[in-house]
Order: C-alpha cells, then structure tokens, then sequence
C-alpha cells in the first residue's frame, strides 16, 4: 500500500533561520518540506526541492545526496553552472537530511542508514526514475542506501570524496591519524569536541580551502579570530547556524566518530532508539553494488587527493565494483575532501557528459 504524504511551503524547527536566495535553484517558492511518515523520525519534516533546468520537459533527474557536516547548499555552485548552460535539461531534485540545512532537528543521534531511510521515502513521493545519482561523502551510503534495493531508477553515478566500502588501514592516512595523529584525528576529534564549538569546526571545514594539515592548523586559526570578530561570511555562517541546537551538534558527531569503522559497519546506543548497528546495511550495499550497477551505466569520480577517501585503495575499490571507472576518475592534488566546493566547474561539465552518455546509451570501460 502506499503512503499519502503531506507537503509544506513552511518550515518546521530548522535553526537555520536565514539562508541565502540561491539556496534553491529558482528562488525560496521553490522550497518544499515532505512529512515523513515511516521509522523514528516520522512527523519530521524534510526540506527537498525539485525544480526543472531548461524549457522541455525533463525525462532525467540529477539527485544530489549531501554528507556530513554539510546541507544541500553544498552543490549551489555545481546547479548554477548547470542553470548557465543552453544544452541542460534536466529534473534536479535535492534535500537536507534530518538535523541539517532546513529540515527539522534530530531527536536522536543519527548515521547514514538512518537518512537513507528517509531518503527512500523521498524517492518514493516523487517517483524518481531515470536518475543520475550525485553523491559526496556519507551521502556515498546514503544514496546508494537508499535506491540499491531499486537499483532499476538509477542510469548515472557521479562520486565524489566518498566511500561505500570497508576504508583499508594501508598508507599514509587512516582516520585514527587524518588530519592530526592521537585526539585530533577526526573520529576522535568529534568524541570529544564540544557542541558549542562543533558548529564553528564545521563550518571552517567546509568552507575553507584545505589540503594540508599544517593548513588546518592555519585556516583553523584565521577561522576562529574572525568568528571572535563576527567577521564570517555568509556562507559560513550557514554551517554555523544549521549546528545552533544541541541535538544537530550530537547527532553529526555521532555520525562523524564512524569515520573509522566507514564501510565495515558501526554499532552504538541512542538513548532514544536503543542499539544501533548499520552493519547489513553495508552489507547490502557491498553485496549488490557490483551486480547491479557494475559495467551497465555511466560512472565518474572526483576526488581532492587530501583525503582519506582519496588514496589509491580506496580508488581501486570503487573501480573493482564499477569497471566503468577506470579513467575516469579526476584527481585533484591541491583539493580536500569538499571537492565540490571548490571544482564546481569540472563537476557540472561531468553533469552534462553523463546525461550525454544516459541519452546514447555508450559509456567509458565496461560498457
């Protein structure tokens, strides 16, 4: 039986009270708010647009899938190039998971099964089909958490900074060392940092143009007298203002501390939900990613090679499962891990190579 949701035209208890006009493409008529209606966090409201780029109408959709510490308005600049293009016309839905942007606030520490979870919901509402799948960081599991078990609405990949695979413990970096070895790792970093600082590291991370540790250290300084000052600029102080509630700040910690176990699985306690085990979640993914998606439609990467995610056996993971990667995967040396952030230029140029290759049916390796 299916589900009758209920959409709005107003917020819920966002603590993001300002946002800028192209937070969505087309303007803030655009916004819409879904009520989840299944799980723990039904009654909560999920913030989505979906708007048409173009004159004809679309028979592609762009689903764009965020991460962690990030909202929607992290892939602003790749839609505006895409908006400037004449030969773009496409469906281009995006959303903020439950405890970011300007989707309602967590009650409960959350990880990415639970958004995916939410996420299937969305996809349900608006019968997304024909999908090229756009994915950053944890929404790497979130996305694909989300539509591996109706892997037929899916026709494009594009990845970017993310993983859905067990992270190997080869090379320099490992996320019990990355950035900073011992208590600044990031896993560990996000056990103990406090909420009331959370925001301001969030926000400097996304934000700011990082590929180095010795850079951390520094933007991290210039970051934090210019918040003294009140001096952040208004994207900034977005990232900020989204973690202004003490449950949001809890809940990304908490995804952010399974940094180490990324792909293997996590288990821990909410108080709220009980025992908490994303294990045959992966399992799921790991199990079908190959079978379904593996050499049958088009695929590509980009990677800031600052990362974790960016070291070649993660690479060679993503290629293994997806054939139809090899070669085209874009590395950048002077990137971080919010390559979307920063390469918005190439990315949307990739955009528009794979709804090409989603129009005629040829793509890359393993075709």
């Amino acid at each position: 039986m299916s589900v009758s949701y209920k959409v709005s035209r107003e917020p819920g208890n966002t603590p993001l009270k300002h946002w800028p006009e192209d937070y969505v493409p087309g303007g803030k008529q655009n916004a819409r708010w879904l009520t989840l209606q299944k799980g723990p966090d039904a009654g909560k409201k999920l913030f989505y647009y979906d708007v048409t780029l173009g004159t004809e109408e679309p028979d592609k959709t762009l689903l764009f899938v965020h991460g962690n510490p990030e909202s929607s308005y992290t892939y602003a600049k790749t839609i505006a190039e895409l908006q400037n293009r004449t030969d773009v016309n496409v469906r281009v839905v995006a959303m903020d998971h439950i405890g970011f942007g300007l989707s309602d606030q967590a009650s409960f520490e959350m990880v990415d099964f639970h958004h995916a979870h939410n996420l299937q919901q969305l996809i349900e509402h608006l019968d997304l089909n024909n999908i090229c799948l756009l994915i950053h960081d944890w929404g790497g599991a979130i996305g694909i958490g989300s539509l591996i078990d109706q892997a037929e609405r899916v026709k494009a990949l594009l990845i970017m900074n993310t993983t859905v695979f067990p992270i190997a413990r080869d090379g320099k970096w490992v996320y019990d060392n990355f950035p900073f070895p011992g208590v600044l790792s990031w896993n560990k970093l996000a056990a103990w940092f406090p909420n009331k600082l959370w925001p301001y590291l969030c926000s400097m991370i996304v934000c700011r143009p990082i590929y180095s540790s010795p850079g951390f250290a520094l933007e991290s300084f210039r970051f934090s007298i210019r918040a003294m000052f009140g001096k952040l600029n208004q994207q900034e102080t977005l990232y900020r203002d989204m973690f202004n509630s003490d449950i949001n700040s809890r809940s990304s910690r908490r995804n952010a501390r399974q940094t180490h176990r990324w792909g293997y699985g996590y288990q821990y306690h909410d108080p709220l939900v009980g025992e908490q085990d994303n294990s045959k979640f992966y399992q799921n993914i790991q199990g079908k990613i190959s079978k379904l998606w593996g050499g049958k439609i088009p695929a590509l990467g980009f990677f800031g090679q600052w990362d974790v995610l960016a070291k070649p056996s993660v690479l060679q993971q993503w290629c293994a499962h997806l054939p139809q990667l090899e070669d085209r995967i874009s590395l950048y040396p002077k990137r971080g891990h919010f390559i979307e952030e920063w390469e918005y230029v190439d990315i949307a140029n990739g955009v528009v190579s794979l709804l090409n290759d989603m129009r005629s049916g040829h793509f890359g390796n393993g075709d």
